[in-house]
């Protein structure tokens, strides 16, 4: 893999819209590494205000650096400059509550998604 680089005036989130499929919520996640290797996934998400992911597991285990805001989660509520890590397989939900929240979203291998 080559190296990359990202300049801050590439990295907009606001200009990547994800609807889940799963659940129709609407957030913005824009990627900056896909790892061909380990399958390891960095991205920025921003949860706009009142979007919580419903309980879920995942069977990667996935970290949150949160860069703006609250970050709402079933182990508390995080701001600004919190980091939150969920072991593999641990039940989770997370997102902003009462404001925007954004996060630097982090997997140690391959990201799925299973909905409890």
């Amino acid at each position: 893999m080559d190296d990359i680089i990202f300049k801050s005036e590439e990295i907009n989130v606001r200009e990547h819209e994800h609807v889940s499929k799963n659940t129709g919520n609407v957030m913005y996640e824009q990627y900056l590494l896909n790892d061909e290797d380990t399958k390891m996934m960095i991205k920025q998400i921003l949860y706009p205000k009142g979007t919580i992911t419903p309980w879920h597991t995942h069977d990667c285990a996935h970290g949150m650096y949160v860069l703006e805001g609250v970050l709402h989660t079933n182990l508390g509520d995080f701001d600004k400059g919190s980091f939150v890590w969920f072991k593999e397989g641990s039940k989770a939900f997370h997102g902003g509550k009462d404001e925007d929240v954004e996060v630097l979203f982090i997997t140690n291998k391959e990201f799925n998604i299973h909905y409890i």
